[in-house]
């Protein structure tokens, strides 16, 4: 029996699962990941406000591997072999026909004094100590930014920084502490969230501009130091600091033999294949993919790709072409906890929402039943 092996327990991995199934692909399915939950970081946003818990936000896997036929691995991965075919982890090696690697990306903790920042996408654990310094703060100075792999420039993951930041602004306000607290953005790029499009990065700025908070925008990141941020522009002073640093690959694809893009994830095609190799196939924030410059390392966008890797590989198995493309499609909803700005992109069209209460509601309403398939 043919044998696919998918790398990673996220939304990329768990979709291509769920895809193959669909397709009534008959594989031996293996899924290596470090652990057998799901951890739903889109709502994380919402831990210090107290409208999620972070027990709430991890989901077991074992009843979904059982419904999907998939034998799960409980190791990280430490490498390939023999051109992708063999997997090696601190738990041993396993050989493949199919190979997809969805194992995510990884942050650039580069900057000197990082460990001065909370990185809130590094996982639940973040969020909730978040949720614990904010909540013995009485007043202060809060810093929240982004930037992007320099090599790589789509590389980020900016949306959670602006929710993250209106978040904590209105929970402020409805705490009434919020005049005791200087609240600045910062970003090495003048215009943040472009990739949101022109009139939503308008919006966001204005957005900060009507709540008071200031704005150090342009400069590049230098280092972090206990109580500020420092750029080559001046000094942010910050009691707490909220930092999301670019994205690369994990660093075993450093000596996996893969080709790599110049920020360090696998180089891959449209149809979700890894350059220059045999059934070897990417998706999600591991992979470089072409596609606008826009295109977003977002896990609608994973979810995309592994729609298309699934349909390749039973294309492959079933000696078609496989020709299937993914979607270069951006959709998020930016939380601000008392309302939401919906945002859409693709390759025609840019929409903008005004800002209303019910995107608020609609995002937790996707989460419910977009984690239906998982519970």
């Amino acid at each position: 029996m043919t044998r696919i092996t998918i790398l990673g327990a996220g939304f990329g991995a768990l979709t291509t699962l769920r895809e193959l199934r669909r397709r009534k692909v008959d594989a031996e399915i293996t899924v290596i990941a470090p652990q057998d939950e799901m951890h739903y970081l889109p709502s994380s946003i919402w831990i210090p406000a107290h409208l999620r818990r972070a027990e709430e936000l991890r989901i077991p896997l074992a009843h979904f591997f059982a419904k999907h036929r998939a034998k799960f691995v409980r190791a990280s991965v430490t490498g390939l072999g023999e051109g992708g075919r063999v997997v090696h982890t601190d738990a041993g090696d396993f050989p493949n026909d199919h190979l997809v690697i969805a194992t995510g990306g990884r942050f650039i903790r580069k900057l000197p004094g990082i460990e001065n920042a909370l990185v809130p996408c590094e996982g639940l654990a973040v969020a909730e100590e978040i949720e614990r310094r904010l909540s013995k703060m009485d007043g202060g100075s809060i810093a929240i930014g982004f930037a992007t792999n320099p090599n790589e420039q789509g590389s980020m993951r900016g949306g959670p920084m602006f929710e993250y930041l209106f978040i904590i602004d209105s929970l402020l306000r409805k705490s009434g502490r919020r005049a005791r607290f200087d609240i600045t953005f910062f970003s090495p790029a003048p215009r943040p969230g472009a990739r949101l499009g022109e009139r939503a990065v308008d919006g966001l700025l204005a957005e900060m501009k009507s709540r008071d908070i200031k704005t150090h925008l342009g400069n590049k990141m230098a280092r972090f130091e206990p109580g500020k941020v420092v750029t080559e522009g001046g000094e942010i002073k910050a009691d707490l600091i909220l930092f999301m640093p670019g994205l690369t690959g994990p660093a075993w694809l450093e000596k996996s033999g893969l080709p790599l893009s110049p920020g360090g994830m696998v180089l891959a095609d449209a149809q979700c294949r890894a350059k220059d190799s045999e059934n070897v196939w990417v998706v999600g924030d591991s992979g470089s993919f072409p596609g606008p410059d826009w295109m977003a390392k977002q896990a609608h966008q994973a979810d995309l790709q592994a729609a298309a890797a699934a349909a390749n590989i039973d294309a492959t198995l079933s000696r078609r072409e496989p020709n299937a493309a993914f979607k270069a499609e951006l959709i998020c909803i930016v939380d601000m906890l008392d309302a939401g700005v919906l945002v859409y992109r693709s390759e025609k069209f840019n929409f903008v929402s005004p800002k209303l209460r019910i995107f608020h509601w609609l995002k937790g309403v996707f989460e419910g039943y977009y984690l239906r398939h998982f519970r």
